[in-house]
């Protein structure tokens, strides 16, 4: 005799949409990446000799709210272990694990060795052990979105996707221009200042091309990507000169996006688009620090460092290109 597994207790993890709880997880990742920001801001502000600040406390609450949030959706499926959570959150659930473990190192290591401060606060291990499981957290919904095949990108993914993104700026801050324009792009670290357009080049290229190869984009959705992830940036030194910089190159990656049409059947508009971002963005940003009197360099310099950028996304381009379905 053969029983059936009732429903009610224990559902099948399957593919349909869960856009109220997708946008849930969006709303408490952005409350706690927003968290992460503000809390980095306030190292640049302030002497901080205590793990406990008011800045920590927004960092791990919305820690808390979307691990909370997690973990109920898991016990309402039947329980926290495999099978139990919508297509695409199971890694969220580990990644709420992790962060719990970078959270208590993290108190452990301030206690030990200090405060760290620059360049030893982002890689300090108990930090990157957060990162990581953030990255798992907030890119339920993005998951969520490959799992179901979708051929239109909901919104809930492109926000999870954008904040994976502000995630990398934020752990490669020493490297990124829209946050070190003073140390970068002035006259003490033209190097620095290139190898740093070279990096967010290659970080932002990637997870445009990444959104362009798995879906279809809806309109402004390339603006939410570059905005939303650079803007945050721009909170912790609460420097909002780049910002118009920021929303025009999405809108004009947007226009080029609907004009070029990029796809594996177009693969010279496909290749043509991943320069054109790039270059775009950094193109916007050098001028606008030019006319600020932030930037130092020579017309040869700058034009190089926006060329530079034109080809990391032309090269990451050929590896995102999707190969053409055979006949």
């Amino acid at each position: 005799m053969t029983t059936q597994r009732s429903p009610a207790t224990f559902p099948p993890t399957d593919a349909r949409r869960h856009p109220r709880f997708d946008w849930a997880v969006v709303a408490l990742a952005s409350l706690m990446l927003f968290g992460v920001h503000l809390d980095a801001w306030a190292h640049h502000r302030f002497a901080l000799e205590t793990f406990f600040t008011p800045w920590h406390g927004l960092l791990y609450s919305g820690y808390a709210l979307l691990a909370l949030l997690l973990v109920v959706r898991a016990w309402r499926g039947g329980g926290v272990r495999p099978g139990t959570m919508p297509a695409g959150y199971e890694w969220s659930l580990v990644g709420a694990g992790l962060f719990a473990l970078g959270g208590l190192g993290d108190l452990l290591w301030h206690t030990l060795f200090g405060i760290e401060v620059d360049v030893e606060a982002l890689l300090s291990p108990p930090h990157l052990l957060l990162a990581l499981g953030a990255g798992l957290m907030v890119t339920g919904p993005l998951r969520a979105a490959l799992a179901r095949s979708e051929t239109r990108a909901p919104w809930p993914a492109l926000a999870s996707l954008a904040l994976l993104l502000s995630l990398l700026t934020f752990f490669t801050t020493y490297a990124n221009p829209l946050a070190e324009a003073g140390e970068l792009m002035g006259d003490l670290g033209p190097a620095l200042g290139v190898a740093g357009v070279l990096v967010q080049a290659a970080l932002l290229s990637g997870v445009v091309l990444f959104a362009v190869r798995h879906f279809e984009l809806p309109r402004l959705g390339i603006t939410l990507l570059v905005t939303l992830s650079s803007a945050l940036m721009l909170l912790v030194h609460a420097d909002y000169a780049l910002l118009p910089a920021l929303i025009v190159t999405g809108l004009l990656a947007d226009g080029g996006y609907a004009w070029l049409r990029p796809s594996a059947g177009r693969a010279h508009a496909f290749q043509a688009f991943a320069a054109l971002v790039p270059a775009t963005l950094f193109g916007l940003v050098l001028a606008t620090l030019a006319l600020g009197g932030s930037l130092v360099w020579s017309v040869t310099l700058t034009a190089g460092a926006v060329t530079l950028a034109a080809l990391a996304g032309w090269l990451l381009g050929l590896a995102f290109l999707p190969r053409r379905e055979r006949p």
